[in-house]
């Protein structure tokens, strides 16, 4: 059973649960959506947007002192956004492209951050109606059951996440030296293509690890939260926790996370 929920993450759960409604909605009729490009391989639909408004309707009703950053409508809140001692880190529906194709893996991502660092984390799949939440200092549950990270000790037994290049391809080679190393020091790669549930997953022992090259602070902040409170490590590419900056990301279990960052290390250094 979890604890009392701080009253912040009970307005994000409902926020959450909101922006799933309209999500599951429009997943009867992908027909219909209008689909526009942002960039190379990277795509919005009117759901992204009516999703995103919904929760950020919800926590400034209840929040409206907190910055917002969010991922289809920018910084915006208290001063600049990003500035605000708190500030609301939003992805409306994380994995856009499963989700225009039918495909059933994607979620609903929100973190709150104090100062920075991650403090609340709700991270709701709409398909699966799973939802995973913590609190900094807290823990962090599925549906209600605590869960922890696996209990893998070595990288050689360990299925891993991972997220490949698809907007921009300047690290490209680096990655392919991971993925051919990583291929062959584990049992397994999966790419499902919503990194906030591969974190997810990796906080539920469902994954060992996950690592990933270029994402944005509010595809990592809920399920970094998650990871940590489950007893995981995450970082950066350095070791340190600049993840949020860098969008560069390692975690996975004490034990697979060090074999996992020194072999993502040792291609990332050795890039040209």
């Amino acid at each position: 059973m979890r604890p009392n929920l701080d009253p912040a993450i009970n307005i994000a759960i409902k926020a959450a649960r909101r922006a799933a409604s309209i999500i599951n909605q429009a997943a009867n009729q992908l027909e219909l959506l209008n689909i526009e490009t942002k960039a190379h391989n990277d795509f919005v639909t009117e759901i992204d947007r009516a999703a995103e408004a919904a929760i950020v309707d919800i926590l400034r009703e209840a929040f409206p002192e907190h910055g917002i950053l969010a991922e289809e409508s920018g910084q915006s809140g208290a001063g600049d956004g990003r500035k605000a001692e708190y500030v609301w880190m939003i992805d409306p529906l994380d994995g856009t492209t499963n989700f225009i194709h039918g495909f059933p893996q994607y979620a609903v991502s929100i973190a709150l951050t104090r100062k920075g660092v991650p403090e609340q984390a709700v991270i709701f799949d709409p398909v699966s109606n799973e939802l995973f939440i913590a609190s900094r200092g807290r823990g962090a549950y599925m549906n209600d059951r605590r869960i922890r990270v696996s209990r893998c000790l070595r990288l050689t037994d360990a299925l891993l996440g991972t997220g490949f290049p698809f907007r921009q391809f300047a690290h490209i080679d680096a990655y392919l030296a991971m993925f051919r190393e990583l291929t062959q020091k584990s049992v397994g790669l999966r790419r499902a293509g919503a990194a906030a549930l591969d974190l997810a997953y990796v906080a539920s022992s469902r994954l060992d690890g996950f690592w990933e090259i270029g994402l944005s602070p509010w595809d990592m902040a809920a399920g970094a939260l998650l990871i940590q409170e489950a007893g995981g490590f995450v970082a950066d590419f350095d070791g340190e926790g600049g993840y949020l900056k860098s969008g560069n990301i390692v975690a996975g279990t004490p034990k697979v996370f060090t074999e996992l960052l020194l072999t993502v290390q040792s291609c990332w250094n050795a890039r040209a």
